[in-house]
């Protein structure tokens, strides 16, 4: 899908906001402050029902008011909205005029993928924000896996409080197996995702990074030891799992590291690099999520020119004229997107000044 309107109430600093966006390329220009960010963050929140920026929903509301709105329509004529009253502290949200209750529903009509400076917590963030990375685009390729993971997340919650409960351990024996089904079949739709990323991710890293891409290693770990039973892991961890009160290995612990020269990537790479390499992974990751063709993803770029200098905005320019999505790029002046700029003007450019967004005519 694109986004074709965007309506934002009392959003952010964005107070008010109705914004005709290209189906291809979009280009935001302001000063830091202006409200781009906020632009993107309102198009996410629709994807994701949270921000990106902060995990307080109150913070997403302008100042002294009470309520927000977000709103898109599709290139489909698909109309989403939600919205927050902090007064009555309802979420309503509506999908083509009809009430849902549940944020997962967002989802499933609009994928949003974002690269921002913050992005870089996928490297220094730990395991919890790789696999934040892998199952989000799992949930738009594989149909099965949101309701695998939910039924493994029940049963999870349910072993470790049976764990620290103290009961008779006979009854652990349950858990176990019911644990160890869900966690294999969980961990059986990871391998195969991964598997696929990988040959993707080649492509975008070749030409993203051509002078290193040879050296880049992507490692999956399923959560227990490799050609390991996990119900031979549960076994010997019983006395430790039962001190803790909690499962220590399983589908719930996986985690795929990013390696160059069998060392860290981000040890070994630039900043720039860095930027360059989350490019490709996001890259890879949208062109996954569009071959399903269940949702085309949109994909949103803040602050362009940190950390890319000309000639590697250049090469990016090359690899979203290989994306069949829409783009929104944010930058704080008009020198850092010119390499980004097509010349057959099949874009749209965008001013944004004190909340308000203005469409431009042209670069110059």
């Amino acid at each position: 899908m694109s986004v074709v309107r965007l309506i934002t109430s009392n959003f952010r600093n964005i107070e008010q906001c109705k914004t005709d966006l290209h189906p291809y390329l979009n280009f935001l220009i302001g000063d830091n402050g202006s409200g781009k960010s906020s632009f993107l963050e309102a198009i996410f929140f629709l994807g994701h029902g949270k921000s990106f920026r902060t995990t307080k929903v109150e913070n997403l509301v302008s100042f002294e008011q009470s309520t927000f709105v977000v709103s898109v329509k599709d290139d489909q004529d698909t109309q989403i909205g939600i919205s927050r009253d902090f007064i009555s502290n309802q979420t309503e949200i509506k999908i083509n005029g009809q009430r849902h209750t549940k944020l997962s529903e967002l989802a499933k009509n609009i994928a949003v993928q974002i690269i921002t400076p913050e992005s870089f917590k996928l490297f220094f963030g730990g395991p919890k924000e790789r696999r934040r990375f892998v199952d989000l685009g799992l949930f738009h390729v594989e149909q099965s896996f949101s309701t695998e993971w939910k039924e493994f997340s029940r049963i999870l919650k349910q072993r470790n409080a049976y764990l620290r409960s103290g009961h008779n351990l006979d009854g652990i024996k349950y858990w176990d197996e019911v644990f160890c089904i869900h966690s294999n079949n969980v961990s059986e739709l990871r391998i195969k995702y991964v598997n696929s990323f990988k040959e993707e991710f080649l492509i975008w890293s070749q030409l993203l990074l051509p002078d290193i891409y040879k050296n880049i290693e992507i490692q999956y770990f399923q959560g227990w030891k490799q050609n390991t039973k996990l119900e031979d892991v549960l076994q010997s961890n019983r006395t430790r799992e039962i001190t803790l009160g909690y499962s220590i290995s399983g589908t719930h612990k996986f985690d795929v590291r990013f390696l160059m020269k069998k060392q860290p990537i981000e040890n070994q790479l630039s900043r720039g690099q860095q930027k360059l390499f989350l490019l490709a992974l996001t890259f890879a990751q949208a062109k996954l999520i569009e071959k399903v063709k269940r949702v085309k993803p949109i994909l949103l770029i803040d602050d362009v020119g940190a950390e890319l200098d000309s000639q590697s905005r250049t090469v990016l320019n090359e690899a979203i004229n290989q994306l069949n999505c829409q783009v929104i790029i944010t930058a704080i002046d008009k020198v850092a997107i010119e390499p980004l700029v097509p010349d057959d003007l099949n874009y749209k450019m965008f001013h944004v000044k004190h909340g308000k967004i203005f469409e431009m005519s042209e670069i110059g």
